[in-house]
């Protein structure tokens, strides 16, 4: 029953399950019931459990027919383990597709992620059984267990737990990924769609809304908002025994997907806290400032650092120097590094009045000024002043000017921090 090249997903290893079920979902506890009836011995499975709660499954492979990881021992040895899923043929795909098709509830509870009780029985019902049952679940694994191991146990039930975030595996084992049901659905879809109705569009549904009214004070509350997570979501891993296609970079989507999970949990932290809605909106950055901000956080290797300074259009020293401009103060950090303006007679008179309050008279150092960048006679120290009149410090690196620390109010402290002055 070996599974037919074909589209593969990678999941990175789940942490240790400690203190909670491993399913939640009930298609994950009806995956989880098809291996406790299968397994012949259920000290085996006992001893999976125990391994799967202590995080010893490795990242796990999912394709048409098989699922793979490496399980560990609690001596560290270390199994190859296989469980094999017949997949599922032309036939009973073309009865699902009929079967999830005909209601728009269904593609939408699949497109949210969900698997509905009422699909499940009806493409059972059709001759289409996705989920498995007695002996649907066959192990292979490295310790040679001629039936479910420990291994192939802890494997089993840590799928559970990537069922319950995403059914979808569950139907990529069975043979069809993502992207073709969805398809497949949609098409179906639309062929069923009424004359005049556009094409696509799902079959009328939902509730009344004089119904939906009359119902506003039997109905429960919402539940409250979920806390935050303490740290960013898991990326997955790419890391996939199919060779990307060509012009992909595995290694960049990894990047950028953990990226995006930073950035998502502090975009939430920001929406949750007080006072959100009275903040402006976030700046839009744009190509060559985003790329920046990915190589500041550090977490970027030599190779992508180059590809971000190229497409930053940048060479190596001025873009390892606005990253320490990203670094010193964001966005306007980065502005202030970039941007010579001319300030205006408003300007220029608040930044003398900042300068004279700053030191005693006669003793206001000797600048040359040159638009918003005020360098001080005879030493590699520069004032640079942003538009929203907070002075930038900045020392001389040879040919270039950097950061020598953040903004300030005060150019006198602002100029402390550039060492040759302080």
């Amino acid at each position: 029953m070996n599974a037919p090249d074909g589209p593969e997903r990678t999941f990175a290893a789940l942490p240790p399950a400690q203190g909670r079920g491993f399913s939640s979902s009930w298609w994950g506890r009806a995956w989880l019931k098809a291996l406790e009836d299968t397994a012949l011995d259920g000290q085996q499975l006992k001893k999976g459990r125990r391994l799967a709660r202590e995080g010893r499954v490795g990242a796990t492979s999912v394709r048409p027919g098989r699922l793979t990881a490496v399980v560990h021992d609690p001596d560290s040895t270390a199994y190859r383990t296989d469980v094999l899923v017949q997949e599922l043929g032309e036939d009973e795909w073309d009865r699902f597709l009929d079967v999830a098709s005909r209601s728009s509830g269904h593609v939408a509870a699949l497109l949210d992620r969900e698997m509905p009780a009422h699909l499940v029985e009806d493409a059972a019902a059709a001759g289409c059984d996705l989920l498995p049952g007695i002996g649907d679940l066959e192990p292979e694994c490295g310790c040679e267990a001629w039936d479910h191991c420990p291994h192939t146990g802890a494997l089993c039930y840590q799928v559970a737990r990537l069922l319950d975030q995403d059914p979808f595996v569950l139907l990529l084992l069975r043979g069809r990924d993502e992207r073709w049901l969805v398809e497949r659905i949609q098409e179906r879809s639309a062929k069923r769609a009424a004359p005049g109705e556009p094409v696509g569009a799902p079959p009328p549904q939902g509730v009344r809304a004089d119904e939906a009214f009359a119902a506003r004070d039997i109905l429960p509350p919402l539940p409250p908002v979920p806390a935050l997570p303490e740290e960013p979501g898991a990326p997955p891993s790419l890391d996939a025994s199919t060779e990307p296609e060509q012009g992909t970079d595995p290694t960049a989507l990894e990047f950028l997907a953990a990226d995006s999970a930073v950035r998502a949990l502090a975009m939430l932290t920001e929406a949750l806290a007080p006072g959100h809605e009275l903040r402006p909106p976030m700046v839009e950055l744009t190509v060559a400032q985003d790329a920046v901000r990915l190589a500041a956080d550090g977490r970027a290797d030599t190779g992508l650092a180059v590809r971000l300074a190229g497409a930053a259009g940048r060479g190596p020293g001025d873009f390892g120097i606005a990253v320490r401009a990203w670094r010193s103060g964001g966005a306007p950090a980065l502005e202030v590094y970039d941007e010579q303006w001319l300030p205006g007679d408003v300007e220029l008179a608040r930044a003398r009045t900042q300068l004279a309050a700053a030191w005693d008279e006669g003793e206001i150092p000797e600048f040359q000024v040159t638009g918003n960048r005020w360098t001080l006679a005879g030493t590699d120290a520069q004032l640079r002043l942003g538009r929203d009149g907070r002075w930038w410090p900045y020392a001389r690196e040879g040919t270039l000017w950097a950061p020598a620390g953040p903004a300030e109010r005060d150019p006198a402290a602002a100029l402390a921090c550039v060492p040759s002055t302080a």
